[in-house]
């Protein structure tokens, strides 16, 4: 078979993604914090970028000034308009220079009598006020003290030599958020420290003792066995459910203990009251979750009996192109180029902020035209929703809708909501339209906290009161949407207390 070159002229249709629309689907998927972040790192990257401010003689300034993202015009620069801004911005020499001498007479200060007059003056109280509504001394710290900044002030509070507080420093150092020992085990700390593990040992039950009780435990068992040696509860049942019996207190299998300690209910009760008072997780006072605030990124707001769609831009900054680099633009070659750069670069990303405004409120606008009886009622009304429907609705691709209602928020006239949320599988109803899955896990949420405490309903009973409503669902699907809403089985619900 003989070889040989070949010329073919071929015609075909590739899909590029340019590095503009790459940055537009980037900022598409963002959250307002990420957004705010981008912005910001943006403004200290490129120097044609600059923060306008909310000035009325910067608002006159609309060829240069780019406002909130929704208001953002690109539009080329009118050189007489540009002109007569700087005119105006000329300050006038002779009334500055009157008005500057008159005020500075007007200002004068008697700096002799000042003096006199704040040195017989009575001294300053250094007491605090007694004011409830006031936050205390330990509120107002920069940074609240961890669970590892406690315990070694314990620590060091004891009388240890140089190797028995390395040893703590080692304990304390690998502790976990909730005040658990599980990793390295004592050996290898023993290893580390070069100490006998009498020593290690030792130190590990000092620290044992420190608050907040119940830290540095191994496993549940010894962390709730801490506590009840503390307060003098460590007795022969108390010990014995939590050596042996812990999966049946979880289960509230009260009659499996009965039957194994030989002992009736009522002492089992009590007992079991005893372990309830106690923390499994000692450390939660000392984490470092700190809550996180919501900023919604559009507003709902019914007037009369029709709902708009306010973008909300507090907290954005308003990007403009800075006057100092336009004068660059008549120097040299590379001084005129690597403006020109940074100034497109300024302007894709003002363009792509005001397409990301704008494509939110078109979702959010589509939301409200399909979930109109939810905004007017509550959510039991919330309809079933695809991104598909949408997606057809505003004439965008699933991907799109996808990428704008992840982590963006919306507050309504119902509460703080994800854009996500509107979206709902449908259930069935025996009657009528189906319903969307959120207001079925409403409605399971409103059954469970109305049963009674000692009998709770259990899932088969949940999927019965469900048909009552003409809802019809599996029992397993309440199991899954009861799980979901972090509510437990009726077993762990059920109380004898």
């Amino acid at each position: 078979m003989g070889l040989e070159i070949k010329q073919q002229l071929r015609m075909s249709q590739q899909l590029k993604m340019t590095p503009q629309l790459q940055q537009a689907i980037k900022l598409l998927q963002l959250s307002r914090m990420e957004l705010v972040e981008l912005v910001r790192q943006e403004m200290e990257e490129n120097p044609v970028l600059e923060e306008g401010q909310d000035t009325e003689r910067e608002k006159k300034d609309v060829d240069v000034e780019f406002e909130r993202p929704t208001d953002m015009a690109l539009e080329g620069i009118d050189s007489e308009r540009q002109a007569q801004v700087e005119r105006d911005r000329v300050p006038d020499a002779t009334s500055e220079v009157g008005d500057g001498s008159a005020a500075e007479g007007s200002r004068e200060i008697d700096w002799d009598a000042y003096l006199e007059h704040h040195t017989l003056a009575p001294p300053m109280p250094s007491y605090r006020p007694t004011n409830d509504e006031l936050p205390s001394i330990e509120a107002t710290y920069t940074r609240k003290p961890s669970l590892t900044d406690h315990l070694v002030w314990q620590l060091r509070m004891q009388d240890l030599d140089q190797q028995e507080e390395r040893i703590g420093m080692l304990i304390i150092g690998n502790l976990e958020p909730m005040g658990y020992l599980k990793d390295p085990p004592l050996e290898d700390i023993g290893k580390v420290a070069d100490a006998p593990m009498i020593v290690v040992e030792d130190i590990l039950s000092l620290i044992q003792t420190f608050d907040p009780l119940g830290v540095a435990a191994r496993d549940l068992g010894e962390c709730l066995m801490i506590q009840a040696r503390h307060v003098g509860q460590d007795d022969e049942i108390v010990t014995r459910i939590i050596r042996d019996h812990l999966h049946n207190l979880e289960r509230k299998n009260y009659q499996a203990i009965c039957k194994d300690l030989d002992q009736p209910l009522d002492e089992i009760i009590e007992a079991v009251k005893v372990i309830a008072a106690f923390d499994p997780k000692p450390g939660r006072l000392y984490a470092d979750e700190d809550p996180v605030y919501i900023t919604p990124d559009v507003y709902i707001h019914k007037i009369g009996d029709k709902y708009f769609v306010v973008p909300n831009d507090d907290g954005l900054p308003k990007l403009k192109i800075s006057n100092f680099y336009r004068s660059a633009l008549k120097g040299g070659t590379k001084e005129r180029q690597y403006v020109q750069e940074k100034l497109r670069s300024a302007q894709w990303l003002i363009r792509s902020i005001q397409q990301r405004q704008r494509t939110i409120i078109r979702v959010s606008e589509s939301i409200v035209r399909f979930q109109r009886e939810f905004f007017d009622n509550g959510i039991n009304f919330l309809r079933p929703l695809i991104l598909r429907d949408v997606a057809e609705d505003i004439g965008m691709h699933e991907s799109t809708i996808s990428r704008v209602t992840t982590n963006k928020y919306v507050h309504t006239p119902q509460g703080i909501f994800e854009l996500k949320f509107f979206f709902n599988s449908s259930i069935n109803r025996m009657d009528g339209d189906d319903i969307a899955s959120e207001s079925v896990k409403k409605r399971i949420k409103d059954i469970i906290s109305g049963e009674e405490g000692k009998k709770p309903f259990s899932d088969q009973k949940i999927v019965e009161l469900l048909r009552e409503q003409n809802i019809d669902i599996a029992r397993r699907t309440v199991a899954k949407y009861r799980e979901q809403m972090g509510i437990l089985s009726s077993s762990k619900r059920k109380q004898l207390f």
